[in-house]
């Protein structure tokens, strides 16, 4: 018998039921609906998310290490580094505003807070936020990206520890020349068996996906939604606005589809909707943005740094719940002091950036330092913040991803060739 070697040679199809998009959606639609029905068993699979979240989180920070230091040692020019890192912080900046203004508009088009009735505020405790709020400063924060010692980053998970401690090893091996090639070379066979660990940990993250789901919907129940709908539904728009419109226009103006990208990281937006915690992809995300065209060094300092200054959709969310407890309690504000809870929100979205609960943290501070909502009012969010951080996290990842395709085509940073191949249909 002849066989054709083109037929030998060809890759077996692979079953639909094995593709990790497919698994990560029907887990996903497993824990809604087992929340729904069996509630106390829901809130039992809690592990199973929070399980695969230390699993991610076990490798993020030496891969954000090598990933840095490998891109700053092998391009050698340290002002390009500088230039990139400038530019990232002044796209953040500007992105930011925009997420913060369309939230704002949406918020005063919508009035999802009025109406509102606030009687039962008072039984809720938000005293632990309140004084979370009070110790985060700028000057704390800024105190607070030196580690103390070189690995503290490491044991601590600050990421922010992290990225500073890489890019001065970085920019040290840089310097030493030939001397730091053996190193920039064992560091990069290290990291290739820390992402041979990530596609390992991904293959059980439709489990994960399906823990955290069960959990939320169990734990805090679809009925507390109902009370809170017209802010969800707001909140929802307007991320939704804010990609397809705001973001969809950067990428078109850089001759990147937008949908060709979310077709791309379809798998990691969906590991996010399940597990509501865009920390969820970070490694992952890495990879593929280096897999798509994005320079090494473009990649471990955009994405890195973006993860804590460019929270697209954290910022949309803030702007809105601030705006909400205003209509809630029936503060008519002006446009001048709207605008300044804006600028305020602009200055503490930075300053709890890797603090566990940052949200609320964020918000309570900017209510107590705006002196005229109630920081009381975050009870409001209290019950339904859990269903509105899948918005925010979707937005935040794809934020930064085409923030990082942005940034690495203005540096000449980006492999035209490979991304179309990679795009197309």
């Amino acid at each position: 018998m002849i066989i054709d070697q083109a037929i030998v040679d060809a890759p077996v199809e692979k079953r639909w039921y094995k593709n990790l998009t497919v698994q990560v959606l029907t887990c996903v639609f497993i824990g809604a609906a087992l929340g729904v029905f069996a509630p106390e068993f829901a809130t039992s699979l809690k592990p199973l998310g929070d399980i695969f979240i230390k699993l991610i989180k076990m490798v993020i920070a030496p891969v954000i290490f090598i990933t840095i230091v490998t891109g700053i040692a092998s391009i050698g020019n340290l002002r390009k580094v500088g230039k990139v890192g400038l530019k990232a912080f002044l796209y953040f900046q500007l992105v930011t505003m925009l997420a913060l203004g369309i939230g704002l508009a949406v918020v005063n088009l919508t009035q999802p807070g009025s109406g509102i009735d606030v009687s039962a505020v008072a039984n809720a405790d938000v005293s632990e936020y309140a004084n979370a709020a009070k110790q985060t400063t700028m000057l704390k924060f800024v105190t607070n990206i030196v580690p103390e010692f070189a690995f503290g980053a490491f044991t601590e998970g600050n990421m922010l520890q992290v990225l500073f401690f890489a890019i001065l090893f970085g920019v040290a091996l840089a310097g030493t020349g030939e001397q730091g090639v053996p190193i920039r070379q064992g560091l990069e066979r290290v990291g290739a068996v820390f992402f041979r660990i990530i596609g390992m940990v991904m293959k059980v993250a439709p489990l994960g996906a399906l823990g955290a789901m069960a959990f939320t919907v169990g734990k805090f129940g679809l009925a507390s939604l109902w009370v809170l709908a017209k802010l969800m539904a707001a909140v929802y728009l307007t991320c939704f606005l804010f990609i397809f419109i705001v973001l969809n226009i950067i990428l078109w103006r850089y001759n990147v589809s937008l949908w060709a990208v979310l077709r791309y990281v379809r798998e990691e937006i969906l590991v996010v909707l399940g597990t509501s915690s865009s920390e969820s992809v970070l490694p992952r995300i890495m990879q593929k943005l280096e897999k798509l065209g994005c320079s090494k060094h473009v990649v471990g300092l955009v994405v890195p740094t973006g993860y804590s200054f460019n929270l697209d959709g954290t910022a949309i969310y803030l702007s809105m719940a601030a705006m909400f407890i205003a209509q809630a309690f029936g503060k008519d504000l002006s446009i001048m002091q709207q605008l300044s809870i804006m600028g305020i929100l602009l200055i503490t979205s930075k300053g709890a950036a890797g603090v566990a609960g940052s949200g609320f943290i964020t918000l309570a501070a900017t209510l107590a330092a705006t002196q005229i909502l109630p920081v009381e009012g975050l009870a409001l969010l209290l019950g339904v913040d859990r269903f509105m951080s899948e918005a925010r996290s979707i937005t935040n990842l794809i934020g930064n991803v085409a923030a990082t395709i942005v940034i690495a085509k203005s540096e000449n940073e980006f492999d035209d060739a490979e991304a179309a191949s990679i795009l197309a249909p």
